[in-house]
């Protein structure tokens, strides 16, 4: 089996987005609906996405996949440089959806997580270290407990630098991964009423890899261990659709690990492959490019 340039494991959805036209929900008022979709989503389904039109060899696993979502699944990576194999295809259940309403800025994501994880059964694949072992990098997302750490583990058992995301500081994922993406949603949850400054210093005192503190459209801080936090603002684009951002930025962050790019390098380019993602819609259809990314940073250097 040749192995893909980056094994990537987490949330694997089938999305049903809605982009409204006029502004977001308001109770009691109709809505009109401009354009609708249904196609891969999920951190881990954005990030192959993005990562194959980056050009980048990419294996993915995670969340089962079930009979409404496989078609949809298959039929959009049939072209596409996404190794599938190891995704558990099931028969008994439709498979994980989520619905996402969109307006600009703002958007609403609706499903049944809280149910699926409260059930007890298990929805996601085990990971296999011959699935992972020879990749070059991976990613992880950190919603599925032992399994997740198990990843980890194997990455660092075989030397494989791993991206992660919104991991707290005393986790292992956290601890020895070349780089965690902490975002706003996490840091008001896990970090409640101290300033981006001091949750930088707590990240960083645990991990010799990369921290990155986003801010949605505002300021990046991002440092290492022993370094001072460095800042940059975020592209000037039109926004369009914020879905899928953080999801983009996550894999920027795996191109640039997987291409040896400095930390500064590493930063501006994940930021300028969200920009582009937040400026279209839907972001499966049209995600970014290299060049598109390259001259996105050209333009303001």
């Amino acid at each position: 089996m040749i192995q893909p340039e980056v094994y990537l494991f987490g949330q694997i959805l089938g999305t049903h987005s809605f982009l409204l036209r006029d502004g977001f929900l308001k109770p009691d008022e109709y809505s009109e609906i401009e354009a609708q979709y249904f196609l891969p989503g999920g951190e881990t389904g954005t990030a192959a996405t993005v990562l194959d039109s980056l050009g980048v060899s990419v294996r993915m696993t995670g969340t089962h996949v079930g009979t409404e979502v496989a078609p949809m699944l298959r039929k959009f990576y049939e072209n596409k440089n996404v190794d599938l194999s190891c995704i558990d295809f099931i028969e008994d259940d439709k498979g994980v959806m989520d619905y996402v309403v969109i307006a600009g800025l703002v958007r609403s994501p609706m499903g049944r997580f809280a149910t699926l994880f409260s059930s007890g059964k298990r929805f996601w694949s085990v990971p296999k270290e011959e699935d992972i072992a020879g990749c070059k990098v991976a990613a992880i997302d950190p919603f599925f407990g032992e399994e997740t750490q198990k990843v980890a583990e194997i990455c660092v058992k075989n030397h494989i630098p791993y991206v992660t995301i919104d991991s707290p500081h005393e986790s292992y994922l956290h601890q020895h991964a070349a780089i965690n993406v902490v975002s706003k949603e996490c840091t008001a949850k896990d970090y409640a009423g101290k300033a981006p400054d001091e949750i930088m210093e707590c990240l960083k005192s645990t991990s010799a890899g990369l921290t990155i503190l986003t801010q949605g459209g505002g300021e990046m801080l991002y440092g290492r261990k022993g370094q001072e936090t460095k800042r940059m603002s975020a592209f000037d684009v039109e926004v369009r659709s914020t879905l899928g951002a953080g999801d983009t930025y996550k894999a920027g962050c795996v191109y640039a690990v997987l291409h040896g790019m400095s930390d500064d390098e590493t930063v501006r380019f994940a930021s300028a492959c969200s920009g582009i993602a937040i400026s279209r819609f839907p972001l499966p259809l049209f995600p970014p490019k290299f060049e598109e990314v390259n001259d996105l940073i050209n333009s303001v250097i």
